[in-house]
């Protein structure tokens, strides 16, 4: 049976699974479960993994498997999440009577090119090539994909040299991770927060300062969804 904290935390995780194709940071999970430190966090993950309920998977930032869910959970409805080769995939609890291989449909993404995760680069305006992704990772809408340089979003598990894979939109919610287009000029990777007629664009690295600018100085081009990783 698990702690209510301990519920809390693999419900936090299952639905920004769900919503963004990653796992929320260790930060983020803290905040969430209004914790005051991250130590609390990795022993709630413990005791996650050792009841059987997720798996942590060697080798990938972040990367968490959701194995089964409790009944307190599959009675809202939810299902687990499963990351494979850091993108999102329905999935039925694994057990050894219930195994089975998932079909999983492929998408071709136009890649836009570059996006700074640190100081903002040029605008992207032309297709370089395109990646084939999963078909869960995208679902509805139109999508396209951006190689990242630079490292001021490594602990929102975004390295250099990953490819993101954005949904088009031109809104964002506090806390969503979007491509911004500033001041028409140059465009960048961070994570969205508005204050009345402030946009603050923060990153996920303490070794870069939140920028903030002027609302009518930002656009939002799209929001993280999903996450390819080459090793």
């Amino acid at each position: 049976m698990l702690t209510k904290k301990q519920l809390d935390l693999l419900e936090f995780i299952h639905k920004r699974m769900q919503r963004d194709g990653v796992p929320p940071s260790f930060d983020e999970m803290k905040d969430a479960l209004d914790l005051r430190s991250k130590s609390g966090i990795h022993r709630l993950i413990t005791a996650l993994e050792e009841r059987g309920f997720i798996r942590r998977l060697a080798h990938r930032a972040r990367a968490i498997e959701i194995v089964k869910l409790p009944e307190a959970l599959q009675s809202k409805g939810f299902s687990p999440v499963v990351i494979e080769n850091d993108a999102p995939e329905m999935a039925e609890p694994r057990t050894a009577a219930n195994s089975r291989l998932v079909e999983v449909h492929a998408a071709e993404l136009p890649v836009m090119g570059r996006i700074a995760a640190g100081v903002p680069i040029e605008a992207i305006s032309e297709v370089s090539h395109t990646v084939a992704v999963p078909g869960q990772m995208v679902g509805t809408g139109h999508h396209y994909a951006l190689e990242v340089r630079g490292d001021s979003m490594i602990e929102a598990g975004i390295n250099d040299g990953d490819v993101v894979v954005i949904r088009e939109q031109e809104t964002a919610d506090d806390g969503d991770i979007v491509v911004a287009l500033v001041e028409d000029l140059e465009a960048t990777l961070k994570r969205f927060r508005r204050k009345g007629r402030t946009i603050a664009l923060e990153a996920a690295n303490p070794a870069y300062e939140t920028r903030l600018f002027r609302d009518d100085q930002v656009k939002v081009q799209g929001r993280l969804v999903g996450l390819i990783r080459s090793y």
